[in-house]
This record gives structure tokens, C-alpha cells and sequence, in this order.
């Protein structure tokens, strides 16, 4: 515990001085960095040994997909990810031998470039909008805020198991706790922060935001789970991966991205 709080002060203090007096490239700096580090993590699950190929291709595609968001526009976004996807199966077939067709290769490469890259860039929009640095400490008040008050409420008062065979260490009171620790948390917030926002709004985005947070974990839990792995790698004392700490991140910094934008306006 000592040496998750350690950790866990050490990265949200950097983070927050680069989020407060940092650009936006900056921060699409870092986030890159991040999505570079989730990806060779996801490799090293899904891929094991070997597969050089397809790991230099996602690491490429997590550089290149945060890029054309932060410089591009929604066509040339797409654009790139549909470069992604032909070049993946195109130079798939210039390995297939007769014997040893397998295309689930080309299935890890494109989702773990959807699952990573693609999500987690939406950091870099949310950035972009205005207020843009409010809302993603909104969006990091939201997920870690939950997360401490689930890891007390679920260690101290946690009995009955949530997913027994994704997660065998989360609680449905550790989950509860966390939603109430999540609302509350980003209504104090955005009380002092963001005022100019409805409360009604607020409450919809922690609440809902907590539950698709959670539903993120136990994702990349599941992953995990499915070749054997407790933590993606052990880079974060106390913590695992740097893909087990993004893991509820992946799922909420774009849910309330669009919510932004097509709720609130």
C-alpha cells in the first residue's frame, strides 16, 4: 500500500503540473508516451514471444493515431486508421504459408490499435475543447477518485465478489463505494471549477462515468485473465502496468468527451 501511494503521488503530481502550466502538445506529448507504453504492454500479453511484425506495427499505429488528432481533422483521422487496417492485412499476406494460416494476428494488431491508441487519444479532443484542462482533470478527478474509495470500502467492508472470474479481488461494496466516491468527488469539483455547469449534468457524468469506468477494468481484466496475467507488466510499483492504470481511463475519457459535446454542447 505504502508503495502504491508512493507511486501513485509521484505520477499524479507530474501529470497535473503538465496538464496546469503545459500546451495542449504537451499534454498529447505525454498521452503519446502513455498510449506507447499500453501498447507494448498489450503486445507483450497478447502477442508473447516473437511476433515482431505485428508489435512494430501497433507501436507505429500509437504514435501515429494521437498525431493525426492532435494536427488533423476527423477525415484525416479516418484516413489513418484506414491506412492502418489495409496495411495490417496486407502485409499479413506477404507472411501466410500454407500450413500456418492464422489471421487472429491481424485481430490483435487492429484491436489493441482501437482499443488503445484510438481511446485514449480522445484526451488530446477533450483537451482541445474549451476549458479544455478543467474537463480532463474532470475526467481524472472522476476515475481516481472512485478508484481510492473502492479500494478502502472494498478492502475494509467488501464481502460479496462482483466478477469472481475476471476479478477475483473486486466487491459489489467496493463498487458502490466507488460510484459514491466518484459523485461525490466531481461534485465538489466542479462546484469550485467548472460552475457554469449543471449539477444534473455533473451527477450523469460521475455516476454513469464510475459504472463505464469500472466496466473498463474488468475489460482489460478479462484480457488479462485470458492468457494468465494478473498485471500487464510490473512498471508502476503497487500498481502493475501502465495499462492497468489507464484501464477505467481507456472507457470514460471518451464517454464524457461526447457527452460534452452533444449533451452539454
Amino acid at each position: 500500500m505504502q508503495k502504491r501511494w508512493l507511486t501513485g503521488v509521484i505520477l499524479a503530481a507530474v501529470i497535473l503540473v503538465i496538464i496546469l502550466i503545459g500546451s495542449t502538445e504537451a499534454l498529447a506529448a505525454v498521452i503519446t508516451i502513455f498510449i506507447f507504453g499500453g501498447v507494448w504492454e498489450y503486445n507483450k500479453i497478447v502477442f508473447g514471444k516473437g511476433f515482431i511484425k505485428e508489435k512494430i506495427e501497433s507501436l507505429i499505429f500509437s504514435v501515429l493515431i494521437p498525431v493525426a488528432i492532435l494536427y488533423g481533422n476527423n477525415q484525416i483521422l479516418i484516413a489513418v486508421i484506414t491506412f492502418c487496417i489495409l496495411s495490417v492485412f496486407i502485409l499479413f499476406l506477404w507472411q501466410v504459408k500454407e500450413s500456418t494460416i492464422d489471421i487472429s494476428s491481424v485481430a490483435k494488431v487492429i484491436f489493441g490499435m482501437m482499443y488503445i491508441p484510438f481511446l485514449i487519444s480522445h484526451f488530446i479532443l477533450l483537451r482541445m475543447l474549451e476549458n479544455g484542462v478543467l474537463w480532463v482533470l474532470f475526467v481524472l478527478v472522476l476515475a481516481f477518485a472512485g478508484d481510492t474509495a473502492a479500494l478502502y470500502i472494498g478492502k475494509y467492508f467488501g464481502k460479496n465478489k462482483l466478477i469472481i472470474a475476471i476479478s477475483p479481488g473486486k466487491t459489489v461494496e467496493g463498487t458502490i463505494g466507488l460510484v459514491c466516491g466518484s459523485v461525490v468527488a466531481c461534485l465538489i469539483f466542479s462546484y469550485f471549477c467548472l460552475p457554469e455547469i449543471s449539477m444534473v449534468h455533473i451527477f450523469i457524468l460521475s455516476f454513469v462515468g464510475s459504472i463505464i469506468g469500472q466496466l473498463g477494468d474488468l475489460c482489460e481484466s478479462a484480457i488479462k485473465r485470458n492468457y494468465g496475467l494478473k498485471d500487464a507488466s510490473s512498471l508502476l510499483p503497487g500498481h502493475g502496468g501502465l495499462l492497468d492504470r489507464m484501464d477505467c481511463l481507456i472507457f470514460i475519457v471518451p464517454f464524457v468527451y461526447y457527452y460534452r459535446i452533444f449533451v452539454i454542447g
